[in-house]
């Protein structure tokens, strides 16, 4: 009799054990793929301006380095201004309608980037392609929040940015490759590149609408049992996470982690979007290679980078610990900025430079952990935007300072020096988020 009532609890906990893996094995085949492709275009449409560049400066006399550096940034006013509104919208109704609508938009601004013959029109597009976008990232962080228990987030999260390297990886190359329809038909091959690289987005747009549902009760994929323990869970979760429950959305906005993790994703997005609109134009620079070349180059880079980001979100994730793996990835996004800028020889500095984007995406995965386990329904989806617009504005920043040091001095250098420096800053600032992370305790629900 004593053996069996020690058995009994024993089969329950392997039970449920069971019915956990099953559950967060099905919802991470059936939902990351597929989000993970949207980013993967997402990522594209908005940074292969940095190989077009490498042929429109050959056929837009008027694109100096300052004004490139301008028009791939402004994108970011734009995209920041409607990131909080998106995602509250989202919240509101459900990231299946709002999606559905964000790539579409997205795909057509891209795709008409062909038409630019002006600075205005290339400023005006760019900013409009920032707006269409604008809650896409944000949004799939919130929906996440009720779809993986808080355990599996950064995992889940990682693999599911990790479209951010790959993008590159694929992209890049894919890139490069179609600047060689050159004289076409009688279009350019940067006109070929938007044409054809937003149309992927509107036709994935469409298929948002089929293939992605609202929450697990609209998962037919999911047995009742999985929905019923993924709901628990996922409740459980936020009963026990110190999020404060019952914020509203403005307060959200001033909530002192939210806050902190703003000023550390700014700092963090200087090393990305910087690196994401020159990496291209530093790597010709240094070695003297073709588009193409160019493209595989920074194409391995984005490999690379995405192995990295994988292995930490699982590391982060099994020592259940995210401000320290975060501080250590943009630790190492700094030795590749110094290296990048201060090195002789140039295939040595492109070796430094690869760990850019290695560190910055490495840090993404646990960053992102931190403020989305904070706060709630549409306090999350306020509190979550907030950080993603105002980090986004360094890819204004970021981008333009960096082509106005190239016009004024001829050299990326000093742009890479003081990225180098922003990246160990954002290294400090990540100890510290994960120690005010770590601090909050469970608030009961108001």
């Amino acid at each position: 009799m004593k053996a069996a009532t020690v058995e009994a609890p024993l089969s329950r906990e392997r039970d449920d054990a069971e019915l956990s893996r099953a559950t967060v094995r099905r919802v991470t085949v059936r939902l990351i793929p597929f989000v993970f492709v949207l980013f993967v275009c997402n990522y594209l449409d908005r940074n292969n301006i940095g190989i077009a560049k490498l042929q429109m400066a050959r056929d837009l006399s008027w694109l100096s380095e300052s004004v490139y550096g301008f028009g791939a940034g402004v994108f970011f006013i734009g995209y920041s201004l409607l990131e909080v509104p998106s995602n509250l919208i989202l919240a509101r109704v459900g990231a299946r309608r709002w999606m559905a609508r964000i790539m579409i938009s997205w795909g057509i601004v891209a795709s008409a980037m062909m038409f630019v013959r002006t600075p205005m029109q290339f400023y005006v597009l760019r900013f409009l392609l920032g707006v269409t976008e604008a809650g896409f990232f944000p949004g799939i962080v919130y929906y996440f929040s009720d779809w993986f228990p808080a355990r599996e987030r950064a995992r889940a999260l990682a693999w599911f940015m990790t479209a951010i390297p790959v993008s590159a990886a694929i992209g890049n190359p894919i890139s490069g490759l179609l600047l060689g329809l050159d004289g076409r038909r009688d279009l350019a091959g940067w006109e070929w590149l938007f044409l054809i690289e937003g149309i992927p987005s509107v036709l994935l747009g469409v298929a948002v609408l089929a293939a992605l549902p609202d929450r697990p009760s609209d998962a037919k994929w999911l047995t009742d049992e999985q929905r019923t323990w993924l709901a628990a869970r996922i409740e459980r979760d936020r009963e026990t996470s110190g999020a404060p429950h019952g914020v509203p959305p403005l307060r959200a906005l001033v909530h002192p982690v939210i806050l902190l993790s703003s000023v550390v994703y700014f700092f963090a997005m200087l090393s990305s979007y910087s690196y994401a609109f020159w990496a291209p134009t530093i790597v010709r620079d240094a070695i003297g290679a073709s588009n193409l070349a160019v493209g595989l180059v920074t194409g391995a880079m984005g490999a690379f980078a995405a192995v990295v980001m994988v292995l930490v979100g699982a590391r982060s994730d099994r020592r259940g610990e995210r401000g320290k793996h975060a501080a250590a990835s943009i630790s190492i996004a700094a030795v590749g900025w110094l290296g990048a800028g201060i090195l002789p020889n140039p295939h040595v500095r492109m070796i430094a430079l690869a760990l850019v984007p290695a560190g910055v995406y490495g840090f993404l995965g646990p960053f992102w952990v931190m403020p989305a386990t904070l706060l709630q329904g549409s306090a999350a989806a306020a509190g979550i935007a907030l950080v993603n617009a105002l980090g986004a504005t360094a890819g204004f920043v970021g981008p333009y300072a960096v082509g106005l040091l190239k016009d004024a001095t001829g050299s990326t250098a000093g742009s890479c020096v003081g990225l180098s420096v922003t990246a160990l800053v954002t290294a400090g600032l990540c100890l510290a988020l994960g120690r005010r992370v770590s601090a909050f305790r469970p608030v009961r629900p108001v």
